[in-house]
């Protein structure tokens, strides 16, 4: 056997493990890593000055809180039924459905604080409540909120929503529909 052969085997073998090595090195480091982020990231949201980002912020929740600091962003508050109340930061330009989504957001993330996973069915909530802004119901997702006089600080407050029926998306189911030519006498 040649032995210049064993030994390029024998530092190929030591290459490997060496390699292996500074994998499992790398992968304790970012693991590490990920660790100090995240005690990091508790640590800051404990702050009291903090209090308004939530527990698992997305970046676009923190470029929201950005703006809204900046000026380019409004906070409103959102008054429901049983008289309680919370807040909601969303862009200048932000249109009825964005207030929504941002409601929505908001409101699953209490009910997790609260009483862990719960199905809310908005389209229900949507299609039987809305939005009102000073007597002025919200009813055109595509609008600007500007444009209903809603600024920073705003309140907003669901109420009640009786669709005229013109404006129903379901017609009403007649009953036995089939069955009423078969009653008539020939």
């Amino acid at each position: 056997m040649d032995p210049t052969k064993s030994f390029s085997a024998a530092e190929e073998a030591m290459d490997s493990v060496s390699t292996k090595a500074e994998e499992v090195a790398t992968y304790q480091s970012s693991e590490a890593k990920q660790a100090r982020l995240q005690s990091m990231l508790a640590a800051l949201l404990d702050d009291p000055i903090l209090t308004d980002v939530p527990r698992k912020p997305s970046l676009a929740d923190v470029d929201t809180l950005i703006n809204l600091e900046l000026g380019s962003a409004m906070r409103i508050t959102v008054v429901k039924l049983d008289g309680t109340s919370f807040d909601v930061a969303v862009l200048n330009t932000a249109t009825v459905k964005d207030l929504k989504m941002a409601i929505r957001k908001k409101i699953n993330e209490i009910e997790q604080q609260q009483m862990g996973h719960r199905h809310i069915s908005w389209k229900h909530i949507w299609d039987n409540y809305c939005l009102t802004h000073q007597t002025e119901k919200l009813i055109d997702d595509n609008s600007v909120l500007s444009s209903h006089g809603i600024r920073n600080n705003s309140k907003v407050c669901f109420s009640l929503h009786v669709m005229s029926r013109v404006h129903r998306k379901h017609s009403r189911r007649r009953k036995h529909r089939f069955f009423h030519g078969l009653n008539r006498k020939m």
